[in-house]
This record gives structure tokens, C-alpha cells and sequence, in this order.
């Protein structure tokens, strides 16, 4: 992975760039509207800028420090370092032909998090996925997809799941239904080599921790559907709540929000088996595949 995968990417940067230039500006007492008109812009742009949804130009960040009052060369240049990474490609950019436009901002949270909680009811979460099983999820939701197309995806796939072997990697503690480990997806002989997988991951991973939702424990705290919490090494940056849908996703960062499925996770941590009995149910999963 290049320096840019290990940075997490554009989108990260242009929330820091964004937070902090809000910060500068509140601090001046100074409206959106009165910033825009320094950098002949407007309200909206400001706010644009602030919650990272756009690029930005040097000279306007230029003109902003300096009517935010920041003077120090070093701060100054400390953020305009920040900016141009802000404006660099991220790392997926060559697999962008094949990346939705939705997804794409997660692949940059994803590689900056130093925690990532999820809950999953239909599939392995893609950092988990053999490559066999990943081009089987693929192929169910691009059944038009061409052999080239198919593989590039699966390449992606494999690529972001090398995260998990950085010296500093993010911590991922996943709950699976047990619907997911019983799912054929693309066959028994490629369902059993992902639960073997995830066996060894249970019983050596020091930063993935694996629960299993069992079929026995009936309704539970996130009956709603599967979602991911993403946390940052950043005290800037909120949490951020990421759930799929079929063609977009919702990206939640609002504290009420985030409260609402931190707790709702926390409540799954204590229904699902516990970490340490993960090996045991898995193996006994892996028995019916092998006797099924």
C-alpha cells in the first residue's frame, strides 16, 4: 500500500482541512458569509468546504488563514500540507471504473479508522473475505459483469483488505448472524474455505475480534439490518455510521445518531456468543459443511 492508503486517503484530509478551517473561523467570530466574501465566494461554498465535500484551492485556503488571523508560518504550512493531500488522488483511484460513486468515500474512512465495529447479516464484511468468496458476493450483485470486471473488483477487494496487516492496523470487532455462515454464497466447497478463514482469524487475529449472532437467540438489539461504526485516530473527526443499501449508502455522523447504533452494537456485543466461544461455533459450522 502507498503513502495515500496509509493516510486514508482524500476524503479524511478534506474533513480535517474542513473542521479545522471552521474551528478558525469561529474562533474569529466571523459568519460563512463573511469568509466567502473574502475569498469571493459564497455562503455556500464555506459551508461546502467546512464539511469536506469539496476540494480545495491553496489560494483560498491562503486567504482564509490569513483572515482568520494565522500567522505562524509553521501552522500555515502545516495546513496547506494538509490541503494538498486533501487534493490528492486516493488509493483505489485506479479501480475508480469500477468503484460506485457512494462507495468511494467509504474506502477512505475504512482505511483511516482505528476502529471499525460492525454487525453483518448477509455477507463475510469485505476486509474478512477469501478471494474465492469475494468474487462469488461480486458476481451476485454484477451478474452482467465481464471476467476482466469481475476481477478487478476481486483485486480491490484484496487490496483493501491489506489494512489489516499494517504495523498499526485498525482494530475490527464484527458480528456476524449466523445466517451468513450457513449462506452457500457461491457454493459449499467456497463457503467452507471463508469459515475456515475465519477460524484461523478468530483463533490468531490480535486485532479482529469475531462474534456469532446464533439462530437461537431470536430477536436482538439490530434487527433493523447491518451497519458499520467507523472510528478515527483523529480528536476532530466524529464517528461515522455507514450503512448499505442496494444502489447508495447513508453516511450518519450526527451524535444522536451515532448514540442511537453505538448502542445498539454494545447491545449485540452481549447477545452474540462471546469472543472466546467464536472458535468453538465455527468449527461446529465447518462440521455440518464437511457432513452436509
Amino acid at each position: 500500500m502507498g503513502e495515500e492508503q496509509d493516510s486514508g486517503g482524500s476524503t479524511v484530509r478534506r474533513l480535517q482541512v474542513g473542521m479545522q478551517l471552521r474551528a478558525l473561523r469561529q474562533r474569529k467570530g466571523l459568519s460563512r458569509d463573511q469568509a466567502g466574501w473574502q475569498i469571493r465566494a459564497s455562503e455556500s461554498k464555506i459551508s461546502r468546504m467546512e464539511l469536506g465535500r469539496v476540494s480545495f484551492k491553496e489560494r483560498d485556503v491562503v486567504d482564509l488563514l490569513a483572515l482568520y488571523g494565522v500567522d505562524d508560518p509553521a501552522e500555515q504550512q502545516r495546513l496547506l500540507t494538509l490541503t494538498r493531500e486533501a487534493n490528492a488522488p486516493s488509493w483505489w483511484q485506479e479501480y475508480a471504473d469500477v468503484l460506485d460513486t457512494w462507495f468511494q468515500n467509504y474506502l477512505d474512512l475504512e482505511q483511516a479508522a482505528e476502529l471499525i465495529r460492525t454487525y453483518e447479516v448477509q455477507f463475510v464484511p469485505g476486509l474478512l473475505q477469501t478471494d474465492a468468496y469475494a468474487r462469488a458476493v461480486i458476481r451476485l450483485g454484477h451478474e452482467n459483469a465481464s471476467a476482466e470486471e469481475i476481477d478487478r473488483r476481486a483485486r480491490l477487494r484484496m487490496t483493501r483488505k491489506q489494512v489489516l496487516d499494517r504495523p498499526v492496523a485498525p482494530r475490527v470487532w464484527a458480528v456476524l448472524d449466523e445466517a451468513v455462515l450457513r449462506r452457500p454464497i457461491g457454493g459449499t466447497a467456497v463457503l467452507r474455505e471463508q469459515v475456515e478463514s475465519l477460524l484461523h482469524i478468530a483463533e490468531s487475529s490480535r486485532t479482529v475480534r469475531l462474534q456469532v449472532m446464533p439462530f437461537e437467540t431470536g430477536g436482538h438489539a439490530a434487527a433493523g439490518g447491518a451497519f458499520s461504526i467507523l472510528r478515527f485516530p483523529h480528536a476532530e473527526l466524529a464517528d461515522v455510521v455507514y450503512i448499505e443499501h442496494l444502489t447508495s449508502a447513508l453516511y450518519l455522523d450526527k451524535r444522536e445518531e451515532v448514540d442511537h447504533y453505538a448502542a445498539a452494537i454494545g447491545r449485540l456485543f452481549i447477545e452474540a456468543t462471546s469472543p472466546d466461544r467464536t472458535p468453538a461455533v465455527l468449527k461446529r459450522i465447518l462440521n455440518d459443511l464437511r457432513n452436509g
